[in-house]
């Protein structure tokens, strides 16, 4: 499954439309490099040898090179919202919409398993999980919204702190998972996630015989 966009847009002019072709040779140069080399070994050099353009071109586009992680993971972003909407994502239950969810993020991380490992690592190195908006515990907060105010779903714990920690048990599940040496069976991930969203709907407290 190939997640990245087209690389240019109906309804431009030609101007944007080869300003759009060039920044995706500068991009799919990158994490081509990025998943052979590792993204610390790659240089803005190789890029722009790769992508065969000038050195300057480059900055025309990233202002350095920490800027290929922000564009990997808006992509990311806009990939998950085309998967959630092509899988009807918010025509039924709460509990059913946050599984399809997980599932969706599991398929778009095996459909780019090389480049995810890679990118995490950058990701992490350059503290993006820290200063990164975390739209995907935002995506969860609003699933769970929609459930209590449907009745289906308990009000406390408060929505967005279920939603912040279904985001911290995917990034934990997801670091495992692309930790794991060899390549990982496609359901690995798809499975550890369904868990863990169970363990917490569910609960792990017996209830007390009185």
């Amino acid at each position: 499954m190939d997640l990245r966009p087209p690389a240019g847009a109906p309804g431009l002019g030609r101007r944007e439309r080869n300003k759009q072709r060039v920044r995706e040779r500068l991009y799919t140069a990158a994490v081509d490099l990025f998943v052979a080399k590792g993204y610390d070994h790659t240089s803005i050099e190789d890029i722009v040898e790769l992508a065969d353009v000038a050195r300057g071109t480059f900055f025309n586009y990233f202002q350095r090179k920490e800027d290929l992680i922000t564009a990997w993971n808006e992509r990311r972003r806009n990939s998950l919202v085309v998967l959630l909407t092509e899988s009807q994502y918010g025509s039924t239950s709460a509990v059913d919409q946050l599984n399809r969810c997980v599932t969706v993020l599991a398929q778009l991380n095996w459909a780019e398993r090389e480049l995810t490992v890679a990118m995490l690592t950058a990701w992490g190195k350059a503290g993006r999980p820290i200063l990164q908006e975390p739209y995907l515990a935002q995506t969860f907060t609003r699933i769970v919204q929609a459930g209590v105010a449907q009745g289906e779903l308990r009000p406390e714990p408060s929505p967005e702190r279920v939603g912040n920690t279904l985001h911290d048990l995917y990034l934990g599940a997801l670091y495992r998972w692309a930790g794991e040496p060899g390549p990982a069976a496609p359901e690995a991930l798809t499975e550890e996630l369904l868990g863990a969203l169970r363990l917490l709907l569910d609960g792990i407290a017996l209830p007390v015989e009185r």
